[in-house]
C-alpha cells in the first residue's frame, strides 16, 4: 500500500507546515479527507485557530470550528506525520534579493524531525532550483536520511488568490511535481483529494518552480504597462479608465488596470526570477523594468495628492489626509508589503497629517508592521483631502454625499448665507470645488463625482 492509500485511509497524517494565507485554507480542506496536523512556530496563531479564530480570514470561524485540523506549535508532533506540505512565506530582503530565511528555517525543522518513507512538497514561491539545490540538503543534513532512497520530495507552486471568494483552492487547476514518477503520482493523487479542478503534472521539480514565478511576473509586467499609460494619459488629461473601458471592447484586449502592486506574490515573485538569471548571467531588461514602474506608484499617486491639494488652494503642510484602506489588497486582512505605506511615507514627507482607515486590515498587524494606529470612520473629519486607496467592498457602498461629512469645513457655508443675503442685487461667482478626492482604482463614477463639486483625480 503506497503513501496516497495510507493517507486517504487514514493510516497516515498530512503536515501543513506554516498557517498563513496559503496555509490554513490546505489545512482546512485535507482535513475534510484526511488526518492533518497544522504546524507553525506562532504560537498565538496557533491558539486563535484552536479558539476557532480564523485571523487569515480565507476559511473563516464557522469553518474552522468545523474544521478537524489538530493545530500545533510543538514541532515533534511532525513525527507522526509522512506527507508534509510547506506553506511558508519567501519574501525579499531590503535589497530586493530572495529572502529564503523562512523556507531554509522550516526545512530545518522539518528535517529534524522527519521520518522514512516520507513525502516533502514545497508550496513556497521560489526560484528554480531552491528545492532540490537547497532545501534537499537541508533535509537530509537534519535527518541523516537520503533523499531518494528515505524520503523523496516534489513541488507545487499556491495559487490562492487571497481575498477571493470565487476563485478558491479547490477550484484552481494545480501544478504538481515529483523528483521521479513514483512520488509523482503520490503527490498528484493526494492533491487530487482536495483539488475539484484536477492537477496538472509538471515535468520535473524546476518546471513548477518556474511556472510559479512567471505567473505572477506576466501579471506584474500587465499592469505595468497599465500604470504606465495612466502616467501618459495623466499628462495628456485622459482618463485612463475611459480609455481602458474603450479599448476593452476588443476580444483580444487584455483587462488590467492601473493600481498598486504589492503583496507576497505579483510584488515579490519577480525578484526571485530576475536573482536567479542574474546568477546566470543574463540582466533582465523586461521584467525590472515592469518592477521599477510598479515600485514607484505610490509616490506617483502621492505627487497628485499633493497637485490637487495646491490646485484647490489647500496648504499642503499641515493639510490632513484621510487614506482609506491600508492592505495589500481589496477584502483582505493583510498589510504585510503593501505599497499603499509609500503613499504614507511621501506624504509625510510633505508634512502632511494622515489617518488611516480600514475596517478589513489587522489592526495589531498594522501597528507592527508599520506603527500606524487605524481610526474609525466616524473619527474623519476636518479633512482635506480623501484618498481611497484600497477599493474594500465596505468602501463601494459609501455614498459619495456621506464622504462630504469627512471635510474640513470649508467656505461652503459661509457662500450659502452669502448668496441669501446678496442674490437679489449681486450677481454670483461660481464657487471653486475644494473637497478633494482621490478614488485610484476608479470605484467611482468620475461624472457623478464631479458634478456633486469634488476635485477628482484617479489611476
Amino acid at each position: 500500500m503506497n503513501l496516497y492509500n495510507e493517507v486517504k485511509n487514514r493510516k497516515e497524517k498530512i503536515s501543513i507546515i506554516g498557517l498563513g494565507y496559503v496555509g490554513m485554507p490546505i489545512a482546512v480542506a485535507f482535513a475534510r479527507h484526511a488526518e492533518v496536523v497544522g504546524f507553525d512556530i506562532n504560537k498565538e496563531k496557533v491558539q486563535n485557530y484552536i479558539n476557532g479564530i480564523d485571523v487569515t480570514k480565507e476559511v473563516g470561524n464557522e469553518l474552522l470550528q468545523e474544521s478537524k485540523v489538530h493545530f500545533t506549535s510543538n514541532e515533534e508532533e511532525l513525527r507522526n506525520c509522512k506527507f508534509h506540505i510547506v506553506a511558508v512565506p519567501t519574501p525579499v530582503s531590503t535589497d530586493k534579493t530572495p529572502d529564503l530565511t523562512p523556507v531554509t528555517g522550516a526545512s530545518i525543522t522539518l528535517g529534524r524531525n522527519l521520518v522514512k518513507g516520507s513525502i516533502v512538497v514545497y508550496e513556497s514561491t521560489v526560484y528554480p532550483g531552491v528545492t532540490e539545490d537547497i532545501c534537499v540538503p537541508i533535509l537530509e543534513k537534519e535527518s541523516g536520511l537520503k533523499c531518494g532512497v528515505d524520503f523523496k520530495v516534489g513541488y507545487s507552486p499556491e495559487r490562492i488568490n487571497p481575498g477571493d471568494k470565487i476563485n478558491r483552492l479547490e477550484t484552481i487547476v494545480k501544478v504538481v511535481s515529483g523528483m521521479d514518477e513514483e512520488s509523482l503520482d503520490v503527490i498528484a493523487k493526494t492533491y487530487e483529494l482536495v483539488i475539484e479542478a484536477g492537477v496538472h503534472r509538471a515535468e520535473s521539480i524546476k518546471v513548477a518552480e518556474a511556472s510559479k514565478v512567471i505567473e505572477n511576473s506576466q501579471r506584474d509586467i500587465n499592469i505595468a504597462f497599465m500604470n504606465e499609460l495612466s502616467i501618459v494619459f495623466n499628462k495628456m488629461g485622459i482618463d485612463t479608465k475611459s480609455v481602458l473601458e474603450a479599448a476593452g471592447t476588443k476580444w483580444n484586449f487584455l483587462k488590467f488596470s492601473p493600481g498598486l502592486v504589492g503583496g507576497h506574490c505579483i510584488g515579490v515573485d519577480p525578484y526571485y526570477f530576475v536573482y536567479k538569471a542574474e546568477e546566470l548571467g543574463y540582466h533582465s531588461q523586461i521584467i525590472l523594468s515592469g518592477r521599477r514602474i510598479n515600485d514607484d506608484m505610490g509616490k506617483f499617486v502621492a505627487e497628485n495628492v499633493v497637485k490637487k491639494l495646491i490646485q484647490a488652494d489647500k496648504k499642503v503642510n499641515g493639510a490632513k489626509v484621510a487614506i482609506m484602506g491600508i492592505t495589500f489588497k481589496e477584502n483582505c486582512p493583510d498589510s504585510r508589503n503593501t505599497k499603499v505605506i509609500d503613499i504614507i511615507n511621501e506624504l509625510l514627507e510633505y508634512g502632511i497629517e494622515i489617518k488611516v482607515v480600514d475596517p478589513v486590515a489587522d489592526a495589531e498587524e498594522v501597528w507592527n508592521e508599520y506603527q500606524i494606529q487605524l481610526h474609525k470612520m466616524e473619527d474623519i473629519k476636518g479633512i482635506d483631502a480623501v484618498v481611497f486607496a484600497v477599493p474594500h467592498e465596505e468602501f463601494t457602498k459609501i455614498p459619495l454625499q456621506d464622504i462630504k461629512n469627512m471635510y474640513r469645513e470649508n467656505n461652503n457655508n459661509q457662500y450659502l448665507q452669502a448668496i441669501n443675503e446678496v442674490a437679489a442685487t449681486t450677481e454670483v461667482v461660481n464657487k471653486k470645488n475644494d473637497n478633494v478626492l482621490i478614488d485610484i482604482k476608479g470605484i467611482y463614477n468620475r461624472t457623478e463625482v464631479e458634478k456633486m463639486g469634488y476635485l477628482y483625480w484617479r489611476l
